[in-house]
């Protein structure tokens, strides 16, 4: 009788084993199958993006959904180079190139979560807008739009200027400094976020959140009246609350890619 127990025993263990080897494969396949599934290169989405909303604004192909401020057709001196938006600098500054200018989404955006990644040249100079108009009174983005700093905080003499370090990468342009100040070197690929949800505005870089604000509210229009934009525009603190998404010629060579967008 004991021999029949242990036989039961030993055969009751080799099946447990056996199922609990079937389970733990069954439990990998999922996690090998998702691995594969985010493993996606520049300006693509991962299912999982796929599924939470996420849309391309940039297909890294070409200049489809964008084109020059206050025209239909897209700028000659922007360009498409290796899956990425560049703007060819024409070493003139803020002018910007003759055939250049800043460029702008086809559709205006709310609420939402956008997300890419710039890379600057050598005292390179050139920003990110949210909100904006294209205002035929104004030849520029920066006249109705908030602006996400991109910076060469190293060379670029905007990093002395403003106050408390308002003018470097990821600030709130001549309002609100990044805190903390992570912008990597000229050259290299940083990444941001901008969350805006109902007047409330999220900076993101580099994995970090940098600075929050709130539209609309009288901190803000006291912060604005402070600031260099009333004497651009009057009405400047008065942000759309729905706008166009931009990026900046300023006249030096800048690099974006991996833009994307989420409606909330």
């Amino acid at each position: 009788m004991k021999r029949v127990f242990s036989l039961l025993l030993a055969g009751a263990f080799v099946f447990g084993m056996s199922c609990q080897s079937g389970q733990k494969k069954t439990t990998e396949e999922p996690e090998e199958k998702a691995a594969v599934e985010e493993a996606v290169g520049p300006n693509e989405l991962t299912q999982a993006e796929k599924d939470q909303g996420w849309v391309l604004l940039f297909d890294g192909k070409t200049s489809n959904g964008w084109h020059s401020y206050g025209k239909e057709s897209f700028p000659a001196g922007w360009q498409v180079v290796d899956g990425t938006l560049m703007c060819n600098g024409s070493g003139r500054g803020e002018a910007g190139a003759e055939d250049g200018g800043d460029i702008v989404t086809a559709k205006e955006y709310s609420n939402f979560h956008l997300k890419m990644d710039w890379k600057i040249s050598e005292g390179g100079n050139s920003g990110i807008f949210y909100l904006g108009k294209e205002d035929p009174r104004f030849d520029k983005i920066y006249y109705t739009a908030p602006e996400m700093q991109v910076l060469d905080n190293e060379r670029h003499p905007d990093a002395m200027l403003g106050k408390d370090g308002n003018r470097k990468a990821g600030s709130l342009y001549d309002l609100i400094p990044a805190d903390p100040q992570n912008a990597k070197p000229a050259g290299e690929w940083n990444s941001i976020e901008i969350i805006c949800y109902k007047g409330t505005v999220v900076h993101k870089q580099n994995g970090e959140t940098v600075l929050e604000y709130h539209l609309w509210t009288e901190d803000w229009n006291n912060l604005v009246a402070g600031s260099k934009f009333p004497e651009l525009n009057p009405e400047w603190a008065n942000v759309a609350q729905s706008g166009v998404i931009a990026l900046q010629d300023h006249g030096d060579d800048v690099w974006y890619r991996n833009i994307k967008i989420r409606e909330l």
